[in-house]
């Protein structure tokens, strides 16, 4: 996904994500694309509503988002996989979690 550029002097970055949701009674979609600027990465979710359960639209979007941002955090790790072995750099001997137990 990225170059090494040992030359580079310190810079800020935009990445601009944008999050559609759409809602079809009893399912929620929801499409996240993330434009970095050289690249696009692109993930998709849902959440299904029991038709037994009260319509609380929110809850829908907001399982839905969630895990289309947990979908699209596992690209961007896979990524930096994938740029980490190409630059040649030793695999870490641990697996390093996505989060903590507290959080």
């Amino acid at each position: 996904m990225t170059r090494a550029d040992g030359s580079r002097p310190p810079s800020a970055k935009e990445w601009t994500l944008r999050l559609y949701l759409s809602e079809r009674d009893p399912d929620t979609t929801a499409r996240v694309v993330l434009d970095t600027g050289d690249n696009l990465l692109e993930s998709r979710a849902e959440a299904h509503r029991n038709p037994y359960d009260r319509a609380v639209p929110e809850i829908g979007d907001e399982l839905a988002a969630g895990r289309a941002l947990i979908l699209l955090g596992r690209q961007l790790l896979r990524a930096a996989a994938g740029d980490i072995r190409a630059v040649g750099a030793p695999e870490s001997a641990q697996p390093i979690p996505l989060w903590f137990p507290r959080e």
